[in-house]
């Protein structure tokens, strides 16, 4: 089947500026402003395609925001020689260059600013088609929920505008979580399932958000808030759906081949031959900007990219544990992750032969997981990669869903839930190797049972969090054990620090997250 993808039209939205003659105070009909856009339904779709593009910009997911998500946890380690990555996995970041951490920050608010213009415009424009309206809306409502999901998921206490005032004051994390619901809770209401079968503007659009998208985040929103029941309803739905399936190959997830396939719940669309060929850096969007990304040379091993976040051996370890039922390792380990063993190569490079000259190369391990090793790339050097960023697979809501059981005592169907999960890879039935288990040592797989399924994904420290693992001494002693970054780790740095600009130029009273 043919599909359409969506690509985003960029549109700059600012006031124009007058003189004080009113006479002279006109618009140039060819330049969008304030006073002359929202006025169509394409106007409306625009708008939206505008908030969906502050997804893959720097701050965002072109670069900083996987490796934000990946570098605290014990599946990751960072051997950069730039501080800003490096401390960012040894929860020592500096306050004051606010690198990365800062860029997020910024772009997420970015995001933030242009839902809101799709959310108080739209609704005065008369659509010709009040379902696109709908749909409109919606999307704008699950990106602004995404987008504040991010921010109060990385820096605990921060600002939750709704409307396009430049400041607004700081909220706790609890009332940041009860927004991130209510605008997930309102894309459900709005979002299709599907793009396939409409009529309007956006008919066939691959790549915006839907009802399942939106259910499946609403889900993980209840999750992260310990409500149980709800997560689990939401779960429900969208297993209820029918619309999503396992990929039959693990390593499908991962590249541009097998993009927008069965088990993507909501990714994002990267391309090297849409726009033009520079990277989304940030600030205002240029003509010349492209669609692809960077994490690709950021993740690379080395003499291919640059190596800034690579896996652990801890992750390597753990993955060879348990064979599948024919007696072979865990084939997540080999779509993960690069490593010395016979037939490896890439880029076209036998591994062994590549390294042989560099021992320490030669015995580490390094990022598969969203490369462009077997697509005829010779390295990732031209900083394009057009593999789509996969934020939520259907894998996900059945891990998160037997979390939910198991949390509201029925661990005996949790297995089902997992072993779905589990026979992919071809691991024996879970139910014969650890019948009867407690949900104490539920818990406990399902941990494991995150840990490799979605490792160098952007999940693993938010599991570790929320499960109060860095409140539990033996827990973090264990952490510490398996990754040494985390033993510069200090109480309060689950959050990354607000950025100083923010306090600085905020006249609200912000204040620092604290344990910084």
């Amino acid at each position: 089947m043919t599909k359409k993808y969506f690509y985003i039209a960029i549109a700059s939205l600012s006031l124009s500026s007058c003189v004080n003659d009113a006479d002279l105070d006109q618009h140039d009909p060819n330049v969008n402003t304030e006073a002359n856009f929202w006025k169509t339904d394409e106007d409306g779709l625009k708008g939206v395609n505008a908030v969906y593009a502050g997804l893959i910009t720097d701050g965002t997911y072109m670069r900083s925001t996987p490796l934000l998500l990946d570098a605290r946890a014990d599946d990751t380690h960072s051997v950069s020689p730039w501080g800003a990555m490096f401390t960012a996995g040894k929860f020592t970041t500096v306050i004051s260059l606010d690198d990365i951490y800062g860029w997020a920050f910024k772009d997420y608010y970015q995001g933030v600013y242009r839902a809101n213009q799709v959310l108080l415009n739209v609704p005065n424009i008369a659509f010709a088609d009040q379902e696109l309206k709908n749909r409109v809306l919606g999307q704008a409502h699950f990106l602004r929920g995404l987008y504040f999901f991010h921010l109060v998921n990385l820096y605990g206490r921060v600002p939750l505008p709704l409307d396009l005032e430049l400041y607004h004051g700081q909220k706790t994390n609890e009332e940041g979580w009860q927004q991130v619901i209510a605008d997930f809770q309102k894309a459900e209401e709005l979002l299709p399932v599907s793009y396939t079968n409409l009529n309007g503007l956006d008919k066939g659009h691959t790549g915006r958000a839907t009802k399942g998208a939106a259910m499946a985040y609403l889900g993980k929103a209840y999750l992260f808030t310990k409500d149980f029941s709800k997560a689990k309803e939401q779960f429900e739905k969208v297993i209820n759906l029918g619309t999503y399936s396992l990929v039959s190959n693990y390593s499908d997830n991962f590249t541009e081949a097998n993009e927008n396939n069965s088990e993507s719940i909501f990714e994002l669309q990267f391309d090297r031959n849409i726009g033009g060929i520079d990277l989304g850096w940030g600030g205002a969007p240029g003509s010349s900007w492209g669609k692809t990304s960077a994490r690709a040379i950021t993740y690379g091993p080395p003499g291919f990219g640059f190596n800034d976040i690579q896996p652990t051996k801890a992750l390597f370890n753990e993955y060879q544990q348990e064979k599948t039922v024919s007696g072979a390792l865990d084939p997540r380990l080999g779509a993960t992750m690069f490593y010395n063993h016979p037939g490896e190569t890439l880029y076209g490079k036998d591994f062994a032969q590549n390294y042989a000259g560099n021992p320490a190369y030669l015995n580490d391990v390094f990022t598969k997981k969203y490369q462009n090793y077997n697509n005829g790339s010779v390295s990732e050097y031209d900083w394009r990669s057009g593999i789509n960023e996969r934020l939520m697979r259907y894998a996900d809501v059945l891990m998160m869903y037997a979390e939910c059981l198991n949390e509201l005592g029925s661990t005996s169907q949790a297995y089902d839930y997992i072993q779905m999960v589990r026979n992919r890879v071809q691991l024996p039935d879970l139910r014969t190797t650890k019948p009867g288990m407690t949900q104490a040592q539920m818990r406990e797989q399902i941990a494991h049972e995150r840990f490799l399924e979605f490792s160098l994904e952007g999940h693993r420290f938010d599991d570790i969090r929320r499960w109060g693992w860095l409140q539990d001494q033996s827990k973090l002693n264990w952490l510490k054990s398996r990754d040494s970054e985390f033993n510069t780790y200090s109480p309060g740095r689950e959050y990354y620090p607000i950025p100083l600009t923010e306090i600085d130029n905020n006249p609200n009273n912000i204040t620092q997250n604290p344990g910084w």
